[in-house]
């Protein structure tokens, strides 16, 4: 083990290594509850999604130890979670076989870009600024959700505002729809308000949320599953969570749904109709590239962040990435098995697998090998025997975690100049959007073409990257084919 992990050489111990990967495992394995809310909506089997998380973060999580031997953890990124189930599925209409399809294309493209120059030229063709507000944008978007999925917020329409009913234009003198009212789309007329707080959903949600920015603030490790549990267990008595344990969500039914979800990418739902219709290619490329470049940056940002403040990664070892190809640094191994992770979580049936944030918990706690992503690895594996007691966990549980991971998310705003309007503007616009329009990529679109704007009318077009004209390119041509549609 010392000589595998060179524990002595990074001047860590056994002991220390456990304690970490303990850490990094409790600071991020509310995914476990959080990830099967989030993708189930699209109508995944929530006990398929529950055990394709803990597949994709063991094996993800085991490749970074065993293969990079830097002491990182990997599960379904949350944000990607979220652009896959609301903005992939729900507002671009793809089936989840397809999203999961996807995902895989996006892990093969990671793959590649990690072994080739490509990864370089697209890193240094987005702006710092934009790498930032890609970052607190998703933030925002996923705190806005948690805030939502909380109940804390009620809207109000008037008839005038209402622009469809049942994906039927609207007609005030029809009083009566088939079925019932099943969606209603309205203008920007829309007015949001907190609600009075009568429903004991958004009690516990606000009672939650008191309880997870206690724990954060008093920096107490797995402050994030510690709040989801506590908040579920307060809900016993309020009777919003319910404790009935069903049979149908023990391990045993676990894998057997898992049977719906794995290789569903590369079936005939998955790959085989995300092809098959030439008129929506465009698309599929966008919702791609909006996937990679999410990935790539998060986990990127990840490992800069962490790494060289605390040595895993040495700035030798950085400017060994930069200038070399194919695994010449641990930084390379250590995307690479990112890339790897994404792929297969797909398969498994769950969104985008990438380098969490919350490693950084591990790595404060002293881990700096290897050795501490197998321990998580491990820990993962053991979560699944909680299978049965995933689906008594209420939503309203959930959402304060949700806000929270937002607003750490958010932090990214602080390495944005907010003096320099040439850089502030398209920050602001890219991750605004993100939240307030409900879609990810079209966040990344706002920036993208504020950005080469910006810069074209101040005579500083040559600072821009041809790949960021291309893009740009891209996304005003998308949105020209959808309003044509």
């Amino acid at each position: 083990m010392e000589n595998f992990f060179k524990l002595r050489e990074n001047h860590t111990k056994v002991s220390t290594e456990v304690m970490a990967g303990v850490t990094t495992f409790f600071a991020m394995s509310y995914i476990l509850f959080v990830n099967p809310a989030i993708l189930s909506l699209t109508g995944m089997p929530s006990q398929a999604v529950f055990l394709a998380t803990i597949i994709a973060s063991a094996v993800g999580t085991l490749i970074m130890g065993l293969f990079a031997n830097v002491p990182y953890a990997l599960a379904p990124g949350m944000g990607l979670n979220a652009f896959f189930t609301y903005t992939v599925c729900f507002a671009l209409g793809f089936t989840w076989q397809e999203a999961l399809g996807l995902v895989f294309i996006c892990g093969l493209i990671n793959i590649l870009i990690t072994v080739t120059k490509i990864r370089k030229m697209i890193i240094k063709a987005i702006p710092e600024s934009l790498q930032h507000a890609m970052g607190g944008g998703i933030g925002v978007f996923i705190a806005y959700i948690g805030i939502k999925n909380a109940g804390f917020l009620q809207f109000t329409s008037d008839s005038g505002n209402i622009l469809s009913i049942n994906n039927q234009a609207y007609n005030a003198t029809q009083s009566a729809y088939k079925g019932g009212v099943t969606n209603v789309v309205t203008g920007g007329g829309i007015v949001p308000a907190l609600v009075n707080f009568t429903q004991s959903g958004a009690l516990l949600a606000l009672v939650g949320l008191a309880v997870i920015i206690v724990l954060l603030v008093k920096k107490v490790p797995g402050a994030v599953l510690i709040s989801i549990l506590i908040a579920t267990i307060i809900g016993i008595p309020m009777g919003v969570t319910n404790v009935h344990v069903d049979a149908m969500n023990s391990l045993g039914n676990s894998i057997h749904e898992l049977g719906t979800t794995f290789g569903a990418a590369l079936g005939a739902k998955g790959l085989g109709s995300l092809f098959a219709s030439a008129d929506r290619l465009p698309l599929v490329i966008m919702t791609i590239i909006a996937f990679s470049f999410s990935d790539t940056f998060d986990t990127l940002g990840t490992f800069i962040g962490t790494g060289r403040r605390t040595g895993i990664f040495s700035a030798e070892d950085e400017k060994a990435m930069e200038n070399g190809s194919g695994f010449s640094s641990k930084m390379d191994k250590a995307l690479f098995a990112d890339s790897i992770a994404t792929s297969i979580g797909a398969i498994c049936g769950t969104s985008n697998t990438t380098t969490y944030v919350e490693s950084a918990a591990g790595i404060g706690a002293g881990g700096r090998t290897g050795l501490t992503s197998v321990v998580t690895a491990i820990l993962f594996l053991l979560s699944s025997l909680f299978a049965p007691f995933i689906a008594i966990v209420p939503t309203e549980a959930i959402a304060p975690a949700l806000i929270a991971v937002g607003v750490m998310m958010m932090g990214a705003f602080k390495n944005i100049d907010w003096d320099d309007l040439t850089e502030a503007i398209p920050a602001f616009m890219a991750s605004i959007f993100m939240g307030l329009v409900y879609n990810i990529s079209y966040g990344i679109a706002a920036g993208f073409i504020t950005y080469c704007l910006i810069k074209a009318v101040t005579g500083k077009a040559k600072e821009i990257h041809p790949i960021l004209w291309i893009c740009s390119g891209l996304f005003i041509l998308n949105f020209v084919m959808m309003a044509l549609i």
